[in-house]
């Protein structure tokens, strides 16, 4: 809708009835409502709710907290403090970590200056002019000097610098007297009234400036922001919940796994409990990949470096491989090399040693497309910091297919291949996906814009015809092959990449893949990439969190635990639980000497699916007594439709 205004007209007095707008969109940039509208400039607000708007929102609470750390602490130097997801954080160079209780002083000091009401004035500056007024703050200056790269300055620093103007923020009065000033690109909200309660400071960490290992180590402080207090109250709670729900923290209490020290970060071992849920989720993967067409592979966990050189892995992921080991040098007596040594490594991908069992002998176009399959170890050296559970470990296994076919196949392929990849999840259960579409980036990828077109409005067309909801993600293909993600959300709404379905354009020439065609002519194979959970581990974590424990009856790692009444009825619980074994039901019985209520609280935290209750009524009437996970019982049902109704609920993999 167009509107006549007057010369000088802002944002704010566009937007004056709408207290929810915080800033405005023109042409796809995001401008201050502070800013005056140009003759014929087309604008929309932005809303607080909005992804944008709540980036602003909480990007103004950086400021705000950076302006209270150098209100307490006049010494402290700024790094940046960019958005984040569901957030915000701010660096700072500061003698002391800050603690807790430094939190909760800073809070104080925040809320003050939220409550003065304080504006967000941008000023355009020189790169002179901020040198001088900045001069106090060396990470300031060094951003500056790197304003026309900001993704060499690290991530983050985009909120700070870019290729355009420089531009400062002043925090202001209302006054009229500059209360701080930060480097910024903005925008901001509008006054930080707006913050209003809706923020918290939540935690503090130690990171190294510019994520370099070989910078400064800075203290960053992490905060939140929504824009209600019940939204923040809402926000804590998931939080919560999400702890509760923690995968180390269930993994030790269930007795599933563990990070011994003595092996090394990122490295878990399965105990029997989780050993038996890992087993039934790689048997049930194994039986759905066998009739979809798959063929077992095997390869080892350590190859020649020569492999990685065809790959081009060594030219593009070393440092996300393990060091190589240098094996089966000879020396002389004298301790003259007689043979020359030959580097080894860890393997970080399966897909190099699938394409030397694709070319171990000539393939036919009759024999596409060809499906291999394989669990496969694999090793990646990923920095201490980031290493987190299973779902960030050193060594895991994948899922991993390799699907090699002609051009004239790929639809199909890709079309049953994503049905497969979503069904086999569902039985999971996950059952809300969406799909993302990350496409070529220009500047980085190999093979012919024929080719990519060909595979990415191929990809497309698969993915809308699923009907699920398709997101783009324009650029962030791989070099070699656009590719389709499957996200998924858990119980609490989390979002996790799971699937990938990868198109190859480069391994195939690096190897030099080739089929004989109908025509007898040599054709390159498409090659397609799939790890259906991403790694066993992190589907594992996925899982654990998602049903907090409480695995569905197939899954769990004890299926029935049988807690006789008295000692008097051992015996009978035991015919049943022998019937049971027989029909491949994992029972125990607690045949402890530990009291009755005792037993139950224990079923209860072992989140067994099925406890079993026998007493003298029970045994008399040929029955038993079922008690569930929510503490609800079923008395005296009839032995053998007790054990109908649990083998069943194994066979239907449901949720009890």
């Amino acid at each position: 809708m167009e509107r006549q205004v007057e010369q000088g007209t802002t944002g704010a007095d566009v937007f004056a009835d709408r207290r929810d707008v915080v800033v405005m969109r023109s042409e796809g940039q995001l401008l201050d409502l502070s800013r005056e509208l140009e003759p014929g400039q087309a604008v929309e607000g932005v809303l607080i709710s909005e992804p944008d708007g709540l980036s602003v929102l909480r990007h103004s609470c950086a400021h705000v907290l950076a302006q209270a750390v150098q209100q307490v602490n006049p010494d402290a130097k700024l790094g940046i403090g960019p958005p984040i997801e569901n957030g915000f954080y701010y660096d700072f160079d500061v003698a002391e970590p800050f603690t807790p209780e430094a939190l909760k002083e800073l809070e104080k000091v925040m809320q003050r200056i939220v409550n003065e009401g304080q504006t967000f004035r941008r000023r355009v500056v020189t790169d002179a002019e901020a040198l001088a007024e900045l001069a106090h703050e060396p990470y300031k200056c060094e951003l500056i000097g790197l304003k026309s790269g900001a993704a060499e300055a690290g991530d983050g620093a985009s909120v700070e610098v870019g290729a355009g103007e420089l531009t400062i923020y002043d925090n202001v009065r209302k006054d009229g007297t500059v209360a701080w000033k930060d480097l910024c690109r903005g925008p901001h909200i509008p006054t930080t009234k707006l913050l209003a309660n809706g923020w918290s400071l939540m935690r503090s960490a130690a990171a190294y400036w510019r994520g370099s290992e070989k910078n400064p180590q800075l203290q960053r402080i992490y905060g939140t922001a929504w824009p209600t207090k019940d939204e923040l109250v809402a926000y804590k709670e998931r939080l919560a919940e999400a702890e509760r729900r923690d995968h180390r923290k269930l993994g030790a209490e269930l007795d599933l796994f563990s990070f011994p020290e003595e092996i090394g970060s990122g490295l878990a071992v399965f105990h029997p409990k989780g050993g038996i849920v890992r087993m039934e989720m790689e048997k049930y993967s194994r039986e759905r990949h066998v009739e979809a067409g798959y063929e077992f592979v095997y390869t080892p966990h350590a190859t020649k470096g020569r492999l990685f050189e065809i790959s081009g892995h060594l030219d593009w992921y070393a440092e996300g491989m393990y060091p190589p080991m240098q094996l089966d040098e000879e020396r002389d007596a004298q301790g003259n090399i007689t043979r020359q040594g030959v580097d080894y490594y860890l393997k970080p991908m399966n897909c190099p040693m699938h394409n030397l069992i694709f070319d171990a002998r000539g393939r036919s176009y009759r024999e596409l497309p060809l499906r291999l399959f394989e669990f496969g170890t694999v090793y990646r050296y990923e920095k201490s910091g980031v290493v987190h559970g299973l779902t960030r470990a050193r060594g895991f296994t994948q899922d991993d297919a390799h699907i090699y076919c002609t051009r004239e196949q790929m639809r199909d392929e890709l079309t049953s291949l994503l049905n497969f990849v979503l069904d086999l999840l569902k039985d999971y259960g996950l059952d809300d996906f969406y799909l993302e579409l990350s496409t070529r980036n220009p500047e980085k990828s190999v093979g012919s814009d024929e080719v990519w077109e060909e595979a990415t409005e191929t990809l497309r067309e698969v993915a809308l015809a699923s009907g699920l909801e398709l997101v783009p993600d324009p650029g962030g293909a791989a070099f070699y092959g656009p590719k389709i993600s499957v996200q998924a959300r858990d119980a609490l709404g989390r979002t996790w990449q799971m699937s990938t379905i990868q198109l190859d354009f480069n391994l195939p020439e690096r190897f030099e893949l080739e089929y004989m065609a109908a025509d007898g002519s040599r054709q390159r194979p498409v090659m397609i990439h799939r790890a259906l959970f991403g790694s066993i581990e992190r589907f594992f974590a996925i899982l654990t969190e998602h049903y907090a424990g409480a695995f569905p009856v197939w899954l769990a790692p004890v299926q029935v635990l049988g807690i006789p009444v008295a000692e008097a009825f051992d015996g009978y619980l035991g015919g049943i639980a022998a019937r049971l074994r027989e029909r491949g039901v994992r029972v125990e019985l607690d045949l402890s000497d530990e009291r009755f209520p005792k037993k139950i609280r224990n079923a209860s935290k072992s989140k067994v699916p099925f406890v079993l209750i026998a007493g003298g009524d029970d045994e008399a009437a040929g029955a038993v007594s079922f008690r569930f996970r929510d503490g609800s019982q079923e008395n005296q049902v009839p032995v053998d439709e007790a054990i109908e109704r649990i083998v069943a609920a194994i066979r239907d993999k449901v949720q009890v």
